[in-house]
């Protein structure tokens, strides 16, 4: 959703004329959060299909034969003269009509391990923007477009941010900072982890935890022994992402495709904890694309509760390796990617 309304920003930039239509999935976040964005947006009765046998796939067929009729709809009545898909579930259906009808299409994907409505497509469309290398194993080569994904630009430039950051979160200047978050829900493995270590956190005096456990976990956690640590600031929610990524030394966090964008331009060392509950482990392939080039540190997700805080600790006292990281991680950053896409787009519509 978020890269979506981040490249339809910069096609209104690029030309104030132009017209865009979002189509969702209806029930999903995008059907709230668009129209807030200022785009119109049309739902499709669609969801995933499961790997393994469950009764929701017996619906299916259904709702995948009634997306098709209502994306054939859709675009004829809109007459577009480019489509974007950027891998949510309405993404297959409107694709998949638009390649039929001769409306060239193009593709954003995200993750390092794309995903198999994009594999699908890929031959049908005339651009592939990604954001990690070695993507032609998926997908063609002469379509392959390297973008980066568009992340939000107050991450850009975050040097002088440091003590609004620490003062905004009310945490101690003089300590060494670790930034612990799971996403707006949180993530069950990182509270647990946080949990478990309370001695671990206790005894290093000398650092400090912003610890955002979620909104789904926040009565859970949020009087649990080491939440009443003084070092540790526990928030359901962080409400400026920028101002946490400035004043955090090293940060500890799932391995999403947007999450990591947004380390590689706040230039930060990061320990990842790829979830292993999402399609074709494809957190761990973000994660470890990452690692292979010295750019973060992995720990897995069984793995997190005994060494997920030590190994952040011990990068917080490692200068040196902290500064290795976040200069490798800092190359791979893509500030202009949404700008990048609007033009690959444009030109499409052009021709």
């Amino acid at each position: 959703m978020f890269p979506a309304i981040a490249i339809a920003d910069a096609l209104k930039q690029k030309d104030k004329f132009i017209e865009i239509l979002f189509v969702g999935a209806k029930g999903k976040l995008e059907m709230e959060k668009v129209p807030k964005a200022g785009y119109p947006i049309e739902g499709l009765w669609i969801s995933g299909f499961q790997r393994k046998f469950t009764l929701r796939n017996l619906a299916f067929p259904i709702k995948l034969t009634s997306s098709m009729m209502k994306a054939w709809r859709i675009v004829r009545r809109f007459r577009p003269d480019v489509v974007v898909g950027v891998g949510g579930y309405a993404s297959g259906p409107v694709l998949e009509v638009a390649s039929r009808m001769g409306i060239p299409a193009v593709i954003q994907e995200q993750n390092s391990f794309a995903g198999i409505t994009n594999r699908l497509l890929a031959r049908k469309v005339k651009k592939v923007c990604v954001a990690y290398d070695g993507m032609e194993r998926f997908f063609p080569k002469e379509r392959i477009v390297m973008t980066g994904n568009p992340v939000r630009k107050d991450l850009v430039q975050l040097q002088n941010l440091r003590e609004e950051g620490l003062r905004h979160f009310g945490l101690n200047p003089d300590k060494k900072t670790l930034l612990v978050f799971g996403g707006s829900l949180g993530a069950k493995t990182l509270n647990e982890m946080m949990a478990s270590n309370y001695e671990t956190i206790q005894s290093h005096v000398d650092k400090q935890v912003l610890w955002q456990v979620g909104k789904l976990y926040e009565a859970q956690y949020r009087n649990v022994p080491t939440a009443q640590l003084s070092q540790v600031k526990v928030l359901p929610f962080i409400d400026r992402m920028d101002l946490a990524y400035a004043m955090a030394d090293v940060v500890m966090c799932r391995a999403g495709a947007l999450t990591i964008s947004e380390l590689c331009l706040a230039e930060k060392a990061a320990v990842l904890i790829p979830s292993p509950n999402v399609a074709e482990d494809h957190q761990r392939m973000n994660a470890m694309s990452l690692v292979k080039v010295g750019a973060a540190k992995l720990v897995l997700d069984q793995e997190a509760k005994e060494k997920g805080v030590k190994e952040a600790f011990s990068l917080l006292d490692d200068a040196e390796s902290k500064q290795s990281l976040e200069t490798e991680i800092a190359k791979l950053a893509r500030p202009n990617a949404a700008e990048m896409i609007a033009d690959q787009i444009i030109q499409l519509g052009q021709r």
